[in-house]
């Protein structure tokens, strides 16, 4: 019998390593797995590549991670905003690497990796800093850029709904990142706030087909809080 569903987010990242790629479905705090960046913090793998939408929010969640000194590169699209000390104080001492990616291109890259695509060319970034390096193409007059895909070791989402077979929906904006990640990595762990009998989901509503989730823990939608960033202090 297929049964994905796992006892706890720490069950579900015990085999996580140094030097993984993970994963963090999101954009800002909407649809952030916060239950599971606490259990990625208390578990206490290091070296971690992370590829989020951006680069934490004030001292919990991602940003606790970060100040925990856990990740060595970060993949995003917006590392700078109003709370984001952690990641500033970091990258301008060097002591964590930045690809900054245009968000188009971020999805899209995630997205290639899902599916099989060995690269893509995209206009997004040609003529500026972000192409050097690149293969560049002109392309009916106008300039594109060569853009790999991002494969991970993990990919870390929300959704709001699941069975024991993996199929999820997710709730609004929740549903912003995750799908794509999850079709991107070797291992896909999703939090739910309800697991349901199979046959409950809607086909038709199903987002992220259980063949790309391995693992989903169930957590309450209200969850208290572990005080992750003190715990990353004393890490």
């Amino acid at each position: 019998m297929i049964d994905k569903v796992w006892g706890s987010p720490a069950d579900a990242l015990a085999d996580v390593r140094d030097g993984h790629t993970v994963m963090i479905g999101g954009f800002g705090t909407a649809g952030l797995p916060d239950e599971l960046i606490d259990a990625l913090l208390a578990q206490g793998s290091r070296e971690l590549t992370i590829v989020n939408n951006n680069a934490g929010n004030g001292d919990a969640g991602l940003a606790a991670l970060l100040a925990a000194r856990r990740v060595r590169k970060i993949i995003c699209s917006f590392p700078r905003q109003a709370d984001s000390h952690h990641f500033d104080t970091l990258y301008r001492s060097g002591q964590i690497e930045l690809e900054l990616v245009p968000q188009g291109n971020l999805a899209e890259r995630i997205r290639a990796a899902g599916a099989g695509i060995g690269g893509f060319f995209t206009p997004t970034g040609y003529g500026t800093q972000l192409a050097e390096g690149k293969e560049t193409r002109i392309i009916d007059g106008k300039g594109y850029v060569l853009e790999a895909p991002i494969h991970a070791d993990f990919a870390l989402v929300k959704a709001e709904r699941g069975d024991r077979w993996g199929n999820l929906v997710y709730r609004m904006t929740a549903r912003n990142f995750g799908p794509v990640m999850a079709m991107a990595a070797k291992v896909t762990v999703a939090t739910v706030h309800e697991v349901v009998e199979l046959g409950q989901l809607d086909p038709e509503a199903i987002v992220t087909p259980g063949l790309f989730v391995q693992r989903i823990v169930r957590v309450a939608r209200q969850a208290t809080r572990s005080g992750g960033f003190k715990q990353a202090l004393a890490a």
